[in-house]
C-alpha cells in the first residue's frame, strides 16, 4: 500500500511539472480592437502562435512589433503563423489603441487587456513580454524585453516550428 501510494505521488508530481513546463494558454474574457467580446482560449492558428504583450506607452514594445510588420505577410504566407498582440493599455489609455494600431498599419490580432486579467493568467511582469507556441499548442518560448535585431531569431524559429 505504501508503494502505491509513493507511485500515485509521483505520477502526480510529474504530471504537474509537465503541465508547468508547457501551460496551455487560461480561458480569459478580454476584448477585441473593436471592442467585442474575446475568449483567450480561441486563441488559434494554422501554424505557430505568438502571443505579444505590449503597451501604447511602452517604446521597445512598439519597436518589436514594428520590427515584425515588414516579414509577418511573408511569414503568414510561409509559416501560417499568427500574432495576437495583447495591449495591457488600462481603461483611461486603451481608447488609443485603435487609432496607434491604425497608423502603425499593424496587420496583427490585437486584443485589449485593460483590467490586466489575461497578463496576470499569463504571469506576465513586464512588457514586451512573448510567448512562442507551436501549432500543436505547446508552449516552446517565451521572453521579455526587445533588442534590435531579436527579431531575426524570432523569424527563425518561427519557420524552424513551421517545418516540424
Amino acid at each position: 500500500m505504501q508503494r502505491f501510494f509513493l507511485f500515485a505521488i509521483m505520477v502526480f508530481l510529474a504530471a504537474s511539472m509537465a503541465t508547468a513546463q508547457n501551460p496551455q494558454i487560461p480561458s480569459v474574457q478580454i476584448k477585441d480592437v473593436d471592442g467585442k467580446p474575446f475568449n483567450t482560449a480561441d486563441i488559434k492558428g494554422d501554424g505557430p502562435i505568438i502571443i505579444d504583450f505590449w503597451a501604447t506607452w511602452c517604446k521597445p514594445c512598439v519597436q518589436e512589433l514594428n520590427s515584425i510588420v515588414d516579414e509577418y505577410e511573408k511569414l503568414v504566407a510561409e509559416t501560417g503563423v499568427k500574432i495576437y498582440a495583447v495591449s495591457i493599455d488600462n481603461a483611461r489609455t486603451s481608447a488609443r489603441v485603435s487609432p496607434f494600431v491604425q497608423s502603425n498599419e499593424w496587420p496583427y490580432v490585437v486584443l485589449l487587456d485593460a483590467n490586466s486579467d489575461f497578463k496576470r493568467a499569463m504571469n506576465v511582469a513586464n512588457v514586451p513580454h512573448i510567448f512562442i507556441y507551436d501549432k500543436k499548442g505547446n508552449l516552446v518560448e517565451q521572453h521579455t524585453s526587445y533588442t534590435e535585431g531579436d527579431e531575426a531569431h524570432l523569424f527563425e524559429l518561427i519557420r524552424k516550428l513551421a517545418a516540424e
